[in-house]
């Protein structure tokens, strides 16, 4: 019964970092149609901004506290600011050029984790993590790491702060109007490309959001921390169904747990087959995923 306890809420975590990276991914292409493979980029800048600042580069940042949270804050931030940048600077001249914004977004991907070496080095870094995340509590006989359930926890936040934002908000409902028919909300007198920029930015925060509690889960940066997540959130994005929130949410959960128990139950490694397999099984009997729209 520990064990079980202990794999599913670990699972639970993986998952909500999973989560993290993909609700970002979901959200621009749902919103925007645009497929951004730069997104794993913009979650390598998130765990390294939060890395240097909590490394005390940052005044008032460092690894316990209050300035723990101001290190996330700040690669979460830094995060944002570079998916803004990269869809002015290139995806907004590439909105009707989709297979160029493929390739463009493609050497970003591999452009930023490369830049990422040249600065600080292809090793990993250890992270410097707050004393009272790094330890564990007991539930029902399993001793589970605080970071999990914190990861767990900020999941669910970003959940119901992205459908309050989607359903609730004037700028939320002028992103789904503007997807629908652009022309007339322009015609309108409402700036369409402020309200996407925006879309984007939440994109890149919420991807430098996980970048910034990956450190915390595997307690390292690496260049290619980003890029091996980012193929775990495609898997979780086409699961939920393309361009939905809610999908994604479930489809992580899944992924989560199905890689967790398979690794532990099976031979090391063979937790990856089992969500491919899982991936496969589910196209099979719902070719639309999970929910198939937008929600």
């Amino acid at each position: 019964m520990p064990t079980v306890v202990l794999l599913a809420l670990t699972g639970l975590g993986l998952g909500a970092l999973y989560f993290l990276v993909a609700s970002g991914l979901s959200l621009i292409f749902g919103l925007m149609d645009v497929l951004n493979f730069a997104h794993g980029a913009l979650l390598s800048i998130g765990a390294y901004g939060t890395w240097w600042a909590a490394s005390g580069h940052l005044p008032g940042a460092g690894s316990g506290g209050f300035g723990f949270v101001l290190a996330v804050a700040f690669g979460t931030g830094t995060g944002a600011l570079a998916a803004v940048l990269l869809e002015l600077a290139l995806i907004r001249p590439l909105y009707a050029r989709p297979r160029e914004q493929v390739l463009a977004t493609v050497g970003v991907g591999l452009a930023v984790p490369a830049l990422l070496s040249a600065i600080w080095g292809a090793d990993a870094r250890p992270f410097p993590g707050p004393r009272a995340l790094s330890g564990t509590f007991e539930l029902l006989g399993a001793h589970i790491p605080v970071n999990r359930l914190v990861l767990t926890g900020v999941a669910v936040i970003v959940l119901a702060a992205l459908k309050l934002f989607l359903g609730g908000t004037r700028h939320g409902l002028v992103v789904r109007a503007g997807v629908e028919d652009r022309a007339m909300v322009t015609a309108l007198g409402i700036d369409v490309r402020r309200a996407f920029t925006l879309v984007f930015a939440i994109g890149g925060a919420a991807a430098a959001l996980a970048g910034a509690l990956s450190c915390l889960y595997f307690g390292s940066v690496d260049p290619g921390q980003g890029t091996s997540l980012l193929i775990f959130a495609f898997v979780v994005v086409v699961m939920g169904g393309m361009g939905s929130v809610t999908g994604a949410a479930l489809a992580s959960v899944a992924v989560g747990l199905v890689q967790q128990f398979a690794n532990y139950y099976t031979t090391a490694g063979l937790g990856d087959l089992a969500v491919v397999v899982l991936l496969a099984a589910l196209l099979l009997v719902r070719p639309r995923g999970l929910t198939g729209r937008l929600a």
